[in-house]
């Protein structure tokens, strides 16, 4: 795909989406990130931000419209914004789950439906969908939003089979814990059960250590870039712990895998 390409980043006001966003621009496409209030999105060199909830369907039809009255197209679409919560699966209200699907699953299928009909008459385009290592390697404590993941991986699929027809790819990214606020901030489920305390414990120390070692957000961002913008592949991870824990997913046997993934939390 051309560098030259018209690029729209989700959830570009920081983290993950900034860096991507930033090094978009370096290589010389015209990049548009969206953020749900523009008083919280710093500028940044070459790249115009849109405000968009990916969560509301007018505020997305708004957004993918302004972009093309200023662009004419749209060539990539990089579904990034999303949240994270902890919590066992026991402890999660259905509005919590609801929540948690509207942004991670519907917000992308709202965005891809809003761009979708661009692409298909300009016979190209390219759809980056930001998973998880979680979308094929669940862990306690993290199950609603590893569920959304996994919608997340059998949705991206299922497009890319559909729109190939018309010169468009469907694409994941799989990064694991990254030095961001996502990660750092994650929520906790509203209704903690005692009986979860130990565990839930230290799972959320497993996880703070995760994320204060992690690397920052370059990695996944170049991923994401190449992903866009390189030779299509269904799924691409960034390098180190990410590329690691999916291929131990892929080939190993279930009982070991589980059984490290337990040990790396503190779990018996």
């Amino acid at each position: 795909m051309s560098v030259s390409s018209v690029v729209v980043v989700t959830g570009a006001s920081s983290g993950i989406g900034r860096v991507a966003a930033e090094i978009f621009a370096a290589r010389g496409c015209r990049v548009f990130g969206t953020a749900r209030d523009l008083r919280k999105a710093p500028a940044l060199p070459g790249v115009e931000f849109v405000e968009m909830d990916v969560r509301e369907e007018d505020s997305v039809r708004a957004g993918i419209e302004s972009i093309i009255a200023r662009a004419l197209r749209i060539d990539v679409l990089v579904n990034n914004a999303g949240m994270m919560m902890i919590g066992a699966v026991e402890e999660t209200a259905t509005t919590e789950a609801a929540a948690l699907f509207d942004t991670n699953v519907l917000g992308m299928l709202r965005t891809t439906r809003a761009v979708l009909p661009y692409m298909r008459e300009q016979r190209r385009g390219r759809i980056v969908n930001v998973s998880s290592v979680f979308g094929v390697l669940p862990a306690p404590y993290m199950g609603m939003y590893a569920a959304t993941k996994h919608a997340v991986e059998g949705l991206s699929e299922s497009l890319d089979h559909e729109v190939r027809q018309f010169g468009i790819r469907a694409t994941l990214v799989q990064p694991a814990f990254t030095r961001t606020n996502l990660d750092a901030n994650a929520p906790r489920a509203n209704s903690p059960i005692a009986d979860y305390d130990r565990e839930r414990n230290l799972v959320e120390r497993s996880v703070a250590d995760s994320v204060g070692s992690a690397p920052g957000p370059q990695s996944v961002a170049n991923t994401i870039v190449e992903a866009a913008l390189g030779p299509w592949r269904m799924r691409c991870t960034p390098p180190g712990q990410a590329s690691i824990l999916t291929k131990l997913r892929r080939f190993m046997p279930a009982g070991p895998v589980d059984a490290s993934l337990r040990k790396k939390l503190g779990l018996t």
